[in-house]
């Protein structure tokens, strides 16, 4: 990946980027700002005229951590939101990665934090899903992350060759850093799960996963980058014996996404400027923190919609 511009983010600044994923640059031009973001907690209802709008905001969460721990970081959050939008906001952390999709599309929630997996299912299922904002990451100034495949160095896996006869573990099969960019890695490698794999499972969440890993139930897991790092950090998943052996190229960070047809365009304005308003440094979805947001589109997501739809026929079942 070669990045085209240097990303400054400043607030209220514009500026462009380049990403690149596995199979391309693609340009993308964003108007940057300096913002926050965090993660979850309950549901509520709204339902929008065409005009004004919603008594209620419904926002859906990916499980990227443990219930309570999103929980406990949207909190301040919601009730930024409510003060600024005059309305309750409520949050869901969903039991998996596919029920917030679902939600989300059948207008049973009107914003959601998504990986960028889970962006393009929900489009896929409803046309009115669009792209709000993505948060910067505030180590890297630039609004992408990693994926990661962490192995236990106790085992003998030193690369991804070195996978094959051994337990792995995967976040979801919607889970961009916790499936997808593995899987395409994977297979560049020759090693086909379900033929290499001794065990195969899907622990549901990116600290979940880190679990399977310590408590011996598998020998390598995927993983987001600051996920791992953090867990590293607080020696959850000691350098002396977790080591990653493979990194993705840049993929855009989890987006805020919306119903364009249950928002106006009056709130989505209010939304986006909200979030480009609100404390810097706070958590995103990912548990990362943040340097604020930038505003997102669709094309943005392309690359990693091209690598879903090579494999969308690939099935791995736990074993």
């Amino acid at each position: 990946m070669k990045l085209l511009q240097v990303w400054r983010p400043h607030r209220l600044l514009r500026c462009s980027i380049g990403l690149s994923l596995l199979f391309g640059i693609s340009a993308i031009a964003t108007s940057c700002t300096i913002a926050d973001s965090q993660n979850s907690r309950q549901v509520g209802t709204t339902s929008a005229t065409s005009a004004e709008i919603t008594q209620r905001l419904r926002v859906v969460v990916i499980p990227a951590q443990s219930q309570e721990e999103q929980e406990k970081k949207l909190q301040p959050l919601a009730e930024y939101l409510e003060k600024i939008l005059k309305m309750p906001v409520n949050f869901q952390t969903t039991k998996d990665y596919d029920t917030a999709v679902e939600l989300l599309a059948k207008e049973e929630a009107d914003m959601a934090y998504l990986g960028a997996l889970t962006y393009i299912k929900a489009r896929n299922l409803n046309p009115h899903i669009q792209p709000l904002v993505i948060p910067i990451n505030q180590s890297t100034g630039r609004p992408w992350y990693n994926s990661v495949i962490v192995a236990n160095t106790a085992k003998g896996i030193k690369s991804l060759k070195d996978l094959q006869g051994k337990r792995f573990a995967f976040v979801s099969p919607s889970s961009t850093s916790g499936f997808l960019l593995p899987m395409i890695a994977l297979q560049s490698q020759g090693i086909y799960p379900k033929r290499d794999f001794t065990k195969i499972r899907y622990a549901g969440s990116h600290d979940k996963v880190e679990q399977e890993l310590t408590n011996d139930l598998v020998d390598a897991i995927a993983d987001d980058k600051a996920a791992f790092l953090r867990s590293q950090q607080s020696g959850k998943l000691p350098a002396s014996k977790y080591k990653i052996i493979w990194e993705s190229d840049p993929i855009p960070s989890p987006p805020i996404v919306i119903n364009d047809k249950k928002l106006s365009p009056k709130l989505i304005k209010q939304l986006q400027q909200a979030l480009i308003d609100a404390p810097v440094g706070t958590l995103d979805v990912m548990g990362t923190q943040s340097a604020g947001y930038t505003l997102a589109k669709d094309a943005d997501f392309e690359q990693v919609r091209q690598i879903y739809t090579r494999l969308q026929s690939v099935k791995v079942a736990e074993k």
